[in-house]
């Protein structure tokens, strides 16, 4: 009867310590799942909770101190597009690069799918590509844009994007880009670019 009771208390035992042991290996593999997360992937999260929601803005802090409210719809390597609500309620499509993002300010309901997993290696393009990419495209279609860097803003329509920089003709908001419209000039660093804006 004592042996019974001494092998039903070390298998109680057994038991409890692989159940410890098991409970100690899943918090450190979601430790390290977290380790690896990177702000695209949380704004990627908070993107994919709420994808049928057209009201599911993220409120984005630039550097300088600009709030944007965000409805994310397209990642790239280094940057996200959507369109965002101004103060004046008008809405703009967007293009962020995800160095510009001092903080993102989710909500209570937004915080939790921010963390959920990122399915690995997406085969989506759009996922792959660079900044550089995206505003050639705006360059191409000769779409006039705002653009605002962390040392003032300018309209004009893009001319150029090379490696590290975009050429800006500047002209006024209601004219569209031509020679004769055109009243400046300005070579921009991508590292400076906040956000550049366009309907």
């Amino acid at each position: 009867m004592r042996w019974e009771l001494l092998f039903d208390d070390l298998e109680s035992q057994i038991d409890q310590e692989q159940r410890d042991e098991e409970r100690a290996l899943a918090i450190e593999e979601e430790r390290l799942r977290l380790g690896r997360l990177t702000l695209r992937d949380r704004l990627t999260g908070i993107a994919r909770s709420a994808p049928d929601d057209p009201g599911a803005f993220v409120r984005i802090e630039l550097h300088g101190g600009r709030i944007l409210s965000l409805r994310p719809q397209a990642f790239g390597r280094d940057w996200v597009s959507g369109r965002s609500t101004e103060p004046a309620k008008r809405e703009l499509h967007c293009v962020v690069p995800i160095a510009a993002i001092a903080a993102v300010l989710p909500t209570r309901a937004q915080l939790e799918p921010s963390l959920e997993s990122v399915p690995e290696a997406s085969a989506r393009i759009a996922e792959r590509i660079g900044l550089p990419f995206v505003l050639r495209d705006l360059c191409r279609r000769r779409t006039p844009v705002h653009v605002s860097t962390v040392d003032g803003a300018s309209h004009g329509t893009i001319d150029r994007v090379a490696r590290d920089h975009l050429d800006l003709a500047l002209h006024d908001v209601d004219r569209p880009r031509r020679d004769s419209a055109v009243h400046g000039y300005r070579i921009v660093p991508l590292s400076r670019l906040l956000v550049v804006d366009f309907r």
